[in-house]
């Protein structure tokens, strides 16, 4: 942050002149050129990065802490990435999370003028580069730039959307990451997209500060927003800085720690002014601020504690900047800082505090896996180490297939053969870039702790690429976190002869960019199916494939994913017999199918996946002899393919085989996939097979007058209603509702709340459904049976 009482013009008069003359070629330039120049001469034209001479001391103690854990880990400084920070914008929906990117790029230099979220002047937001996105005023792509702040600290930044449904950009991004900047709605406070983000954070085990942005708009309320971090998040965080004023009063923000008021002059708030008397109406809030962050500090930094113990209150700021240091980085503290991105106030200390707060490359462990013997290994942030590198997003393109890589070990260079641990193959980096949102910009290498992107270079989303040498080829990175899908749509382009090509182009680059965007045809209809998080995220598809590739689409009714599975134990004794003359068919199987409980989950020392099937062989003696015994667990998989009752997927089911027949001369495997298909079928009914049904959370906003509505329509749709409460000027309701029950809620809210209501939803759980759509779905399937056999 910028110490001083004077303002600092953005250029000289022999600046001005310099960019008159440059503006006059500008102006007769081909476009393409004017976007190439504009690109590499951003920085020119935008304001300067403050670099204030006060905060020297600090920017040097965040440095050295830097340089010393670069020496515990055995790395040189000169190939540590010690002036580097890693980090994404991730929030809830409409909490200003482009908005907050734009003027972070703006006041870093990146670009020249501030543009707004949907296109109001024609332009949009730098990192919505989407026409879509402009047009919704909604991030469907996360999008990544870099930047540089306080005297050269490199900052990689990725802006990711805030819908659920497109919740897996903001999954991979999080998972190349070092630190985060959670955003809060003043207004609206810690909201349900809130809640999955944390949770993608923890999981993750990536650092966060957190910003309350919005803090202009009416209802404004940051301490109610501070008090859901703490109970709902259950995340220890404290107010690094306040707000002077709130709604049409906000002015600047207060320093909790210097106890000292900053200010956002100029049109867009470029220049930081500092007075170091507060008003008097604040002194005494700012000074209880500094009492909590400092009490909250240390309850959760020992040697801080220590310090407390010793100076209570009157701790020196350079031990209370190291122990908010320390205790973001190790997540067990989060910073608050406060403002309104839209009215250009507060943005400069968020900056501040990613470059004191945030880790380096250098303090985050990062480790790989070890292929043969599945040992964990440490990866050093060295660009002299071999090369170890992570490709998280696949982006194709008119020119080829774009790869976005984070490095955390080594170096990688254009024209380097690099190794791919999944596919066993070296493969040649043609081209290497760094990213601005849509813009591209050659580079010769990328150093670890990098982002960066390579073009045409053939791989999947989550490859792990080492170098040639063979030092660390064993070594592969842990891969993406990827949700099923909860809704499908069957798709049918209406021209049939967009079929070949683009119709079948455009679902393959589609599914290779997206791992939630699922594509399948149908055995029965014979019809293209497509699967994915929402109905928001699969019409974004349907409309990316009229407007990039001149595609105009046919959709079904939407389709839920059902699945299948028992409730208790169920016996199976079958024997499959076929004579026709020659060799027959000789196979029996006998055992049992039964529930996999939660309580076998919780007891298990490593992740267990509650929708996948387990087969068990318990076989004593030789009756069944081994060669058969991978027929008969392809049968019971074929089996849980298509349950019994609906044609669904059955999951979370445990076959156990415990006893079988066979004869010398008629026995194979033929025979005995059919005994294990047919065996597992006849249990099913007499385990107490259930369909299972998409449990939704859902979570509306709406005015608290209409309430009670939104409560009773919510209800009727078969919703529990989980949490009711109402702050301000806005009711939260959070819900479980049936995602088939939700088809068309949307109109129903608006038409409720008179068009000021809105909602997300989030899918939680599979849960069996009422003995009435059980029915149904069974005599649907039974007549699609009936009408093949026919």
């Amino acid at each position: 942050m910028r110490r001083s009482a004077n303002c600092v013009p953005l250029a000289n008069a022999s600046q001005r002149l310099m960019n008159r003359g440059r503006h006059a070629w500008m102006s007769i330039a081909p476009a393409t050129v004017r976007r190439r120049w504009l690109a590499t001469e951003a920085a020119a034209d935008a304001p300067p990065p403050p670099s204030p001479s006060d905060s020297d001391a600090v920017l040097q103690a965040v440095l050295q802490s830097t340089r010393e854990a670069a020496t515990a880990r055995g790395i040189d400084g000169q190939r540590a990435p010690v002036w580097q920070r890693n980090f994404g914008i991730a929030a809830h929906i409409d909490s200003g999370k482009t908005t907050l990117t734009e003027r972070v790029l703006f006041y870093a230099g990146r670009i020249r003028k501030i543009h707004e979220v949907r296109g109001k002047d024609g332009v949009g937001a730098t990192m919505d580069s989407m026409e879509l996105e402009r047009e919704r005023g909604i991030t469907i792509a996360s999008a990544a730039t870099y930047c540089s702040w306080r005297n050269g600290v490199q900052l990689n930044l990725i802006d990711t959307p805030g819908h659920v449904d497109f919740t897996i950009e903001v999954e991979r991004a999080l998972r190349v990451l070092d630190g985060a900047v959670l955003v809060v709605c003043g207004a609206s406070g810690v909201q349900s997209q809130s809640l999955t983000v944390d949770r993608q954070m923890k999981r993750h085990r990536v650092p966060r500060l957190t910003f309350i942005n919005k803090l202009d708009r009416m209802g404004a309320d940051p301490w109610r927003a501070l008090r859901q971090l703490n109970e709902r998040l259950r995340m220890p965080a404290a107010f690094i800085n306040l707000p002077i004023g709130l709604e049409r009063d906000l002015e600047g923000v207060v320093d909790v720690i210097r106890q000292c008021a900053v200010y956002f002059d100029g049109e867009h708030g470029e220049r930081v002014r500092v007075e170091e008397s507060l008003p008097p109406a604040l002194r005494a809030t700012a000074e209880q601020a500094r009492r909590q962050l400092i009490e909250r500090l240390a309850n959760v930094d020992e040697p801080f504690g220590d310090c407390f113990l010793q100076r209570e209150y009157d701790v020196p700021e350079a031990a209370l900047r190291a122990a908010l240091r320390r205790a973001t980085i190790a997540r067990r503290f989060s910073p608050v800082l406060c403002g309104s991105a839209l009215k250009n106030i507060g943005v400069q200390p968020v900056l501040d505090a990613v470059v004191d707060y945030l880790p380096s490359p250098l303090e985050v462990e990062s480790y790989g896996m070890e292929s043969r013997g599945e040992r964990r290994l440490l990866l050093q942030p060295d660009a002299a180490a071999p090369l170890v590198s992570l490709a998280f997003k696949l982006e194709e393109g008119r020119f080829g297939q774009l790869t976005y890589l984070r490095v955390y070990q080594g170096t990688l260079r254009r024209g380097d053969n690099v190794f791919n641990a999944r596919t066993g193959k070296k493969v040649k980096v043609p081209r290497l870039m760094r990213m601005h949102a849509d813009e591209m910009q050659d580079v010769e290498e990328a150093r670890a702790g990098d982002i960066c992107a390579m073009f045409g270079l053939e791989c999947a989303s989550g490859d792990t690429f080492t170098d040639e040498t063979g030092k660390v080829r064993g070594i592969s990175l842990e891969s993406l976190h990827v949700p099923e899908p909860v809704m499908s749509l069957a798709i049918t382009p209406k021209n049939r002869q967009d079929v070949p090509p683009n119709f079948s182009k455009a679902l393959n680059r589609f599914t290779r960019e997206d791992p939630t965007f699922r594509v399948h045809v149908d055995p029965e209809s014979k019809q293209t199916i497509i699967s994915g998080m929402g109905e928001l995220h699969l019409e974004i598809y349907v409309e990316r494939m009229r407007r990039e590739y001149g595609v105009e689409c046919e959709v079904g009714q939407p389709k839920v994913n059902y699945r299948e599975t028992v409730t208790r134990r169920g016996g199976f004794q079958y024997l499959h017999r076929k004579q026709s003359g020659g060799a027959g068919q000789y196979g029996g199987v006998q055992g049992y199918i039964e529930p996999m409980h939660a309580e076998e989950a919780d007891a298990a020392t490593e992740p267990v996946d509650p929708t996948a099937n387990e087969f068990v062989n318990a076989l004593v003696g030789n009756n069944i002899p081994p060669q058969f015994l991978p027929a008969i667990e392809r049968g019971f998989h074929e089996a849980v393919a298509e349950g019994a009752l609906t044609g669904h997927r059955v999951q979370g089911v445990r076959m156990v085989l415990q006893d079988g027949k066979s004869h010398p001369v008629d026995s194979n495997e033929i025979a005995f996939r059919t005994a294990a298909l047919m065996g597992f079928r006849h249990a099913f009914a007499d385990a107490g097979a259930v369909v299972l049904e998409p449990i939704m959370r859902v979570a509306v906003q709406a005015p608290p007058e209409q309430a009670g509505d939104v409560i009773a329509a919510l209800t009727k749709r078969r919703g529990t209603i989980m949490q009711s409460q109402s702050d301000g000027d806005a009711a939260a309701i959070e819900a479980e509702v049936p995602l088939h029950a939700m088809f068309g809620y949307t109109t129903e809210l608006r038409s409720l709340t008179q068009g000021k209501g809105e909602y997300t939803m989030e899918y939680v759980r599979h849960a069996p459904c009422t003995r009435e759509d059980q029915e149904r779905l069974a005599a649907q399937y039974a007549g699609r049976r009936k009408g093949q056999s026919a």
